[in-house]
Formats: C-alpha cells, sequence, structure tokens
C-alpha cells in the first residue's frame, strides 16, 4: 500500500491538556503495534518535549542492560527501526516535514506544537494538517479554552476551505470515572451546539499516563522507544481510541 505521508496534529490551545502524551502514545502504537511507518515534528518550541523524552528513552536504553536488551529484541522481531522525532520551529514545521518525506516515506506524520496559536506559525501548519485531533477535559478554563481554538479554527480555516484539513475532532482526556455523568452530558449538549465533532473513545484519568521508562524494570506506558506495555493497556483506552481515529483517517 502506498504511503500517504498524512499530517496529524493532537493540538489544544492550552497546556497540560495532554497532547504530547496523546503524541507519543500514538506514534509508538501505530508504529510498533499497528505496523505503520510514523515520524514525529516535535516544533513545540522551546521545551521540546518530545525530543527530550526521546533523548531520555535512549539514555536508559544505552546504560540499562534491561532495555538494552528489550530495543534488541523488539527490532529483532519488528526489523524496524525506532520512528524519528525531529525538532523543528512551528514556522519551519513545513519544510522539516518535507525534508523527512524526502528521506523516506510515512504512513503518518504526527506534529507536536505549542500549547497556543498565538505563537509564529502555528495557524499556518495547522492549515496544512489533514487530521487535527484536540484534547478536552473537564475542567472549565481548559475546555472553554479549547472550544474557543477549535471554533476559531473550524470557522476561519476548515469550513472555508482554506486549509487541506479534512477534520478537527476533540476528545475527552483525564476523565474521573466518577463525574462521567451530568457534567459531561451538559458539556456536550455545548460541543453539538459549536458542531465541533466528539469522539466516542474517552482517555481516563491515570497515572500510568505519566510512566515513563522506569529504573525499576516495572510495565511502561509512555516512551518513544516503545509501545505501550500490555499490563497497563487494558483500561487505559488507549487500544480503542486508535482504532476509531483509524478508522477516520481511512489509512
Amino acid at each position: 500500500m502506498k504511503k500517504k505521508n498524512l499530517c496529524i496534529a493532537f493540538s489544544t490551545q492550552k497546556g497540560g491538556a495532554g497532547k504530547t502524551t496523546l503524541t507519543v502514545l500514538a506514534a509508538s502504537y501505530l508504529h510498533y503495534v499497528k505496523g505503520y511507518d510514523v515520524a514525529v515534528v516535535d516544533c513545540d518550541y522551546p521545551q521540546y518535549s518530545m525530543a527530550e523524552m526521546r533523548k531520555r528513552d535512549l539514555k536508559m536504553a544505552t546504560e540499562d542492560d534491561y532495555y538494552k536488551s528489550l530495543a534488541y529484541e523488539q527490532f529483532t522481531r519488528l526489523q524496524k527501526k525506532m520512528y524519528p522525532v525531529v525538532k523543528s520551529l512551528p514556522e519551519k514545521a513545513p519544510e522539516t516535514a518535507e525534508a523527512l518525506m524526502a528521506k523516506g516515506k510515512y504512513d503518518i506524520i504526527f506534529f507536536d506544537l505549542p500549547g497556543t496559536v498565538n505563537k509564529e506559525g502555528v495557524i499556518y501548519t495547522l492549515s496544512l494538517m489533514d487530521y487535527i485531533f484536540s484534547p478536552i477535559s473537564a475542567d472549565r478554563v481548559v475546555l472553554e479554552s479549547t472550544l474557543r481554538f477549535a471554533s476559531r479554527l473550524n470557522d476561519n480555516i476548515i469550513t472555508t476551505g482554506k486549509s487541506r484539513v479534512k477534520g478537527l475532532y476533540l476528545i475527552w482526556n483525564l476523565v474521573d470515572g466518577r463525574e462521567k455523568t451530568e457534567l459531561y452530558e451538559v458539556y456536550e449538549q455545548v460541543i453539538a451546539e459549536l458542531h465541533l465533532p466528539l469522539l466516542k473513545t474517552f482517555l481516563p484519568d491515570s497515572k500510568r499516563f505519566r510512566r515513563e521508562l522506569p529504573s525499576s524494570h516495572k510495565a511502561l506506558f509512555r516512551s518513544t522507544m516503545f509501545p505501550a506495555g500490555k499490563a497497563l493497556l487494558k483500561g487505559s483506552n488507549l487500544d480503542t481510541l486508535i482504532e476509531e481515529i483509524l478508522e477516520i483517517i481511512k489509512i
């Protein structure tokens, strides 16, 4: 099947909503579990969270025999390398992606953008995405900020045909199961009135989403070198979310 070089961003107007975590979880699951060829352009200047995570992952895999062995076993089994994580500035992200495509073919290129549209180049780069997924949480400040962001993109870029974006979708993140009742119903009514599509799958509020390569060798979840561990995958809804996304992007 021909590589599509689909450009996708988990993007939001508010920091701490989980966009970087979702990017790394989706990229690693699709690359290491589902068999797709993935690349990441990290333009979340100046912190470059994913590029820094890759550095930590490589350091751990180099210095720790357990992870070194795990990486070798994975490479031997899959016969594929780690996906590239390339740093860029938001305004330079399209050029960085073009350079990546010139070196190899990818099914999906993820863009990790800054948590504000006010930085130079963010809106332009978003207009070049094929799909945008915006994580939201039941925090009034976060939700209102993200809905304003999504509505602005939808009204000014997507529905006007001034971009290549085929769809923008919201994702409930950090969901406390005890609260997924009337509060969410009220919020979802507002979302429906704004004509913003919302994915069926939600991600629970769980410490597992912050678990990186532990020196204790316990099951890992968030890594650029390995997919989420099977023991922690259960109940995370990550696998269900990925399947729903794949159904949308049709790849």
